[in-house]
């Protein structure tokens, strides 16, 4: 039985990553997990699994939650380091780091050096620090096994390829909720239609930025480090069926790809599993029933958030960092109302347009990037709207 513990248990991976637990009770037990404010969904996760430690974001609900379980052997902690304590704990065999945004980095470069089995969700972390990572994991002896649906798909194409043989990876989209709209029709979006998502259910942050796209631009920068790519080497094509996750192309012009049902449940449980496989409760994928599988080009007029991932992805250095960043931000200051939805590109772009590059040897020199470009970001943002 494999130890496991999950950074981001309250959200839509960590919850979806436990029920899978659950089900496969005989391979895995929960020992660590650290959430966010959800103190609700904590403590109905913390009376099922027995968890030995929790880490929470504020000081106040820790000490709430330590009053309530002062009898139990349950250790509570809380911040970043809480987070990072939990990616630690001696007791890990599997580490699920699923916290979103730059704010799961220093937790998951906390596990990986950890030496441990890593399923990442965060795919934040590999996008501003992707060489710091690998880096890391091939001193520590870590292993990373992509949770991502696309990474997940490309992960199992490539499981008994030579790198060498690979001449381009794609990666599909859904196109999101508004994929068939022109750009006029796109100025007026509301945030309850952006917060739609015709195929998968996420967090928020998450589900807009599949309505932008920029998450499949985020992934394309996420790809280059998992699977060691070149820029050249990567794209992105529409899938509307959201059933084809990933392609690969080879070098002798066969195309490998990976399929499956639209749910998050089959790439979290093959991380967990790997390199075995185990029986799933979900319904077999059906193309008889599925009967037409469409790709599309992105129109990268429309979306333009794929345009400044591809400049970052191409650029390097603290591009990626200036471009998530100032994501982060945009995305925020949508989420509360401040700013439309056409507002996010338009601010992204804008930033990324006027950043200058700069190296990022170490993790201080990472966070230096991230945040003077959230200020120039807010900044702008109050400047402008």
């Amino acid at each position: 039985m494999e130890n496991i513990a999950i950074l981001g248990s309250t959200g839509s991976i960590g919850r979806n990553s436990l029920e899978i637990i659950d089900k496969l009770g005989h391979m895995f037990r929960v020992v660590a997990l650290a959430a966010g404010r959800n103190t609700r969904i904590l403590e109905t996760q913390i009376e099922k699994f027995r968890p030995k430690i929790v880490s929470l974001e504020r000081k106040e609900d820790a000490e709430g939650l330590r009053q309530k379980y002062e009898h139990e052997s349950v250790r509570i902690t809380f911040s970043q380091e809480g987070a990072e304590e939990v990616a630690r704990f001696e007791e890990n065999d599997i580490i699920i780091s699923a916290i979103t945004g730059i704010n799961g980095l220093r937790p998951t470069l906390a596990a990986v050096d950890s030496g441990k089995k890593i399923a990442l969700a965060n795919k934040e972390s590999m996008v501003v620090a992707g060489s710091l990572i690998q880096n890391m994991a091939h001193e520590s002896g870590a292993q990373i096994i992509p949770v991502d649906s696309e990474h997940s798909g490309v992960f199992q194409c490539l499981a008994k390829e030579r790198m060498e043989n690979v001449k381009k990876v794609i990666l599909t989209a859904s196109g999101g909720p508004f994929f068939w709209k022109s750009r006029r029709e796109m100025e007026n979006i509301t945030l309850e239609e952006a917060l739609q998502h015709p195929r998968w259910k996420m967090g928020k942050k998450v589900t807009v930025d599949s309505s932008t796209l920029m998450n499949k631009g985020l992934e394309l920068i996420e790809a280059r480090w998992l699977f060691s790519l070149e820029p050249r080497q990567l794209g992105i094509l529409i899938h509307p069926q959201s059933i084809v996750h990933s392609l690969v192309e080879m070098c002798d012009g066969s195309v490998l790809a990976q399929l499956s049902p639209t749910d998050m449940k089959i790439p979290i449980q093959y991380a967990l599993t790997y390199p075995s496989r185990e029986n799933s409760l979900l319904p077999s994928l059906d193309l008889s029933q599925v009967k037409t599988l469409d790709f599309f080009e992105a129109d990268v007029d429309k979306f333009s958030l794929i345009k400044a991932a591809r400049l970052a992805l191409e650029e390097g250095g603290s591009f990626p960092i200036a471009l998530n960043a100032a994501n982060e931000v945009a995305v925020s200051a949508f989420l509360e109302r401040r700013i439309k939805f056409i507002n996010i590109s338009e601010v992204v772009m804008e930033i990324v347009e006027r950043h200058q590059k700069r190296e990022v040897l170490s993790l201080e020199e990472i966070f230096d990037a991230d945040r003077d470009t959230r200020l120039m970001t807010q900044n702008l943002l109050k400047e402008r709207y």
